[in-house]
């Protein structure tokens, strides 16, 4: 048995062994969805393919890798496996997502023994998906791209070109395509390479003892964790904004949670109808994204490792949104992305002191690509623009930041963004009154505009513009997410999720949620509003209808008599 120090050493060099993984990719990447956004999730993971390190940007990826080193071992058998493959992996059943984010995987070997396994999945650009960029309306998996159901794309340290000639003349970016595959390729690579010195330092056993360990503790954690949590069984309904087909019907999410002393249940099932189009999730995405809640409702202070996840049991229906089969459509991911806040707002009502309001809600993705006339080259760049998140029994909600499902993430600089493509920035900044007020108001949500230098496709991946971010115990809700299209002309138009073709010169304007408030906003001290009327987050107007407070609009003083005044009339104007 392994001391415990040594199982310490060899955790941390786990996690920076994951960590330099992540920097070799961003290094060799070639889009800045990779290296800019951090549109990625790096793994290590045991003999049995559980992960005992990882370093996410898109968070969901961890559970979702775990799943798909699995799934690709099964079906290729572990006596096929040898040192040096590398395989790739986008069938969305098995690996949990779309055909785009794609999941390389390496065994690692010693002596014709797997003792470890090394995944990278990133966002592609181009698998020959019916739409350049993204898919928001096919109605079966047979229009969303090519499919690898675990394939040799590396066979013992070759690599194998009939793969990636496949890839090369069914993409329509194949030299930035191939260009992140590689540099997934290298990120696999070098975590089988510092396995293996692990691997000599400690010893083979002691190394696999140690991942076990790792493991096990991680469960210890939790279960400590919900032993201190509420009991009980708590109910939530919340809405997908369409599936992609059917725009003006919205998607019902419904989520039961059950929380007892060793164990969480949640259970999607009543989540029984599937959607016509792309907005199906398949069974692990469903997971990926439970277990990102349930990491960070018990031990969000450590490192994600499998044991985490074992008191933890996901119900889902075969053939429904939240368990999608072949044929369904899947491409589209945001089922998925709007799911952990659905569970959150089902705790609340057995944990309000614990649980924040809901946050802006979704990712808010503005998409765009073209050609540029200065290099006569498509281009294509993604913007995943930041939200507020919900106020909580303990303080506000955090202004602009990036969702939930991506901690990792980052936006996209406008410096980067005018010198890869045709377009310029025109306004970036804080969204004034977006945020739910309450006593500890919600965070502020984000405003971009974009103004084209050239015609271009803008694809507006949206889909939480129809329904509000919900506060608690009293908290008003943030300002939903929405998109301006031409804003400020006749032509202006509020969308959601669309394809949307602009010309030369015409903007598009992204704005994003605010999170809901928590408790009485007439309870919110009056000075803490005024000094967000001075940081330019709430607007006097705002201040006066939404909080009971009066602010002189020159000195930017609180009129104390006259907020005593209002705030002895309750928001609705009852005395």
């Amino acid at each position: 048995m392994s001391d415990s120090i040594t199982v310490e050493v060899i955790r941390h060099g786990l996690l920076a062994s994951a960590q330099e993984m992540a920097r070799n990719l961003c290094r060799t990447a070639y889009n800045t969805i990779v290296y800019e956004i951090h549109d990625y999730g790096v793994g290590l993971h045991d003999p049995d393919g559980n992960v005992v390190a990882d370093t996410p940007g898109i968070a969901s990826f961890t559970g979702a890798n775990d799943f798909g080193v699995k799934n690709a071992v099964s079906f290729l058998g572990r006596e096929s496996l040898h040192d040096g493959d590398v395989i790739l992996l986008n069938y969305p059943y098995w690996s949990c997502a779309h055909t785009l984010d794609a999941l390389v995987l390496a065994p690692v070997m010693v002596d014709d023994r797997v003792i470890a396994f090394a995944s990278c999945r990133v966002h592609l650009l181009d698998l020959k998906q019916k739409d350049a960029g993204y898919v928001l309306d096919s109605t079966d998996m047979a229009q969303e791209g090519i499919f690898f159901p675990a394939v040799k794309v590396c066979e013992r340290g070759q690599p194998n070109q009939d793969i990636l000639n496949i890839i090369r003349f069914n993409s329509r970016l194949p030299e930035r395509t191939l260009g992140d595959l590689h540099a997934q390729i290298s990120a696999c690579q070098t975590g089988d390479r510092l396995i293996k010195a692990m691997a000599r330092k400690h010893g083979v056993e002691t190394l696999i003892e140690a991942m076990r360990e790792i493991n096990d503790h991680g469960e210890r954690l939790t279960l400590a964790a919900l032993a201190r949590l509420p009991k009980g069984t708590w109910s939530a309904v919340d809405y997908v904004d369409s599936d992609g087909v059917v725009e003006d019907q919205l998607l019902r999410l419904e989520v039961s949670v059950t929380i007892a002393d060793d164990k969480m249940i949640v259970d999607w099932s009543r989540t029984d109808q599937p959607a016509l189009g792309p907005l199906n999730a398949p069974r692990g995405l469903t997971l990926a994204v439970t277990m990102l809640t349930f990491k960070f409702l018990t031990t969000p202070d450590s490192p994600v490792t499998a044991g985490n996840f074992r008191p933890l049991e996901v119900i889902t229906k075969p053939g429904s949104l939240m368990e999608a089969v072949p044929p369904m459509p899947t491409f589209t991911l945001w089922t998925g992305l709007l799911a952990p806040e659905v569970i959150t707002k089902a705790l609340a009502k057995g944990m309000p002191g614990l649980i924040p309001g809901c946050s802006g809600g979704d990712v808010c993705d503005v998409m765009a690509l073209g050609l540029d006339p200065r290099t006569g080259q498509p281009w294509l760049e993604a913007i995943n623009d930041a939200v507020g998140f919900g106020g909580h029994a303990e303080g506000d909600g955090e202004d602009g930041i990036m969702h939930v499902t991506e901690p990792g993430c980052r936006n996209n600089p406008i410096e980067v963004l005018e010198t890869k493509a045709p377009l310029l920035i025109d306004r970036y900044g804080y969204r004034p009154d977006s945020a739910g007020p309450g006593r500890h108001r919600g965070g502020v949500g984000v405003e971009r505009t974009y103004h084209f230098l050239a015609p271009a496709t803008a694809i507006v991946i949206n889909y939480k513009t129809k329904t509000q971010p919900w506060g608690l115990e009293g908290g008003g809700p943030g300002v939903s997410n929405t998109v301006i299209l031409r804003p400020g002309t006749a032509q202006e138009q509020r969308v959601g999720a669309s394809y949307n073709h602009l010309q030369a010169g015409e903007r598009i304007t992204n704005l994003t949620g605010g999170g809901g408030g928590w408790g009485n906003p007439f309870e919110r001290d009056p000075e803490r509003v005024a000094g967000d009327v001075e940081a330019g987050l709430v607007s006097l107007g705002h201040a006066a209808d939404e909080y009971g407070v009066v602010i002189d609009p020159t000195s930017r003083v609180v009129d104390v008599a006259a907020t005593r005044a209002r705030r002895s009339v309750a928001p609705d104007g009852a005395p």
